[in-house]
């Protein structure tokens, strides 16, 4: 098969299988779409956060998954991680440009699904 939804072009002109299960690009959309790796891309959208202010914006997620998911999109190029030299460490995440342009239409995706859902009841 030579297009199609499976297949996606790259710069280079090389193709992806992402239909395949040892695809690169199948982990990135896999981190992505984990339970906590939309969140993060979410809240990062609006400026970088250090480790703890990102755990108070994505309440029920623990700091072991935090690190994790965070650890797997720092490798796949869409956050990145700054260590300042302090007793302890302050750590800061932001989104990379790649990180911009994935956590865009997951933004819009949340606003359509929010402006589509009935109001809440006050309880």
């Amino acid at each position: 098969m030579t297009g199609g939804a499976q297949f996606t072009q790259t710069d280079a002109g090389a193709r992806y299988e992402v239909f395949h299960t040892d695809c690169p690009a199948r982990d990135v959309v896999d981190h992505v779409t984990s339970r906590w790796g939309v969140w993060v891309l979410i809240s990062l959208r609006g400026n970088a956060l250090r480790f703890y202010e990102l755990r108070e914006s994505i309440r029920g997620v623990s700091e072991k998954m935090l690190a994790q998911t965070l650890r797997a999109l720092v490798q796949d190029g869409l956050v990145w991680r700054e260590v300042e030299p302090t007793t302890p460490p302050q750590v800061t995440y932001g989104l990379t440009e790649f990180g911009r342009d994935i956590g865009e239409p997951l933004t819009e995706l949340f606003d359509r699904i929010t402006r589509r859902l009935p109001p809440r009841s006050a309880e």
